[in-house]
């Protein structure tokens, strides 16, 4: 279980947005939350299971509405194969990639020199 607060440090964010996100992802059944002092979020299933395109789904607002129906159905299919698009790269590889450019920065954030 990771707490809004652990989560909110390490991305330096607030903590308040930080349960914003978990609550949408709660509502989607993306994660499970605990209350208590031993309370938190975690995944509900592995991140490798969890694309990102269902990240994008359970956190979007309703944003992008258009009452026009001569471009409604153009949309609707636009946002379809851009869920499907991203749902090509699960929550493990990009973890992974961030992990990968994390470390070829160095510990300052820094690009090393060759």
């Amino acid at each position: 279980m990771h707490t809004s607060a652990d989560i909110a440090e390490k991305l330096t964010e607030s903590a308040v947005m930080v349960r914003r996100c978990f609550l949408l992802l709660h509502k989607k059944g993306l994660i499970e939350q605990r209350k208590g002092p031993h309370g938190g979020a975690k995944l509900k299933l592995p991140a490798k299971q969890i694309g990102l395109g269902d990240v994008y789904v359970a956190t979007e607002d309703d944003w992008l509405e258009l009452d026009d129906p001569t471009i409604a159905g153009l949309l609707k299919r636009v946002r379809a194969e851009g869920v499907l698009a991203m749902n090509e790269t699960t929550l493990a590889q990009m973890l992974k990639r961030i992990k990968k450019k994390a470390v070829a920065k160095g510990p300052n954030g820094a690009t090393p020199h060759k």
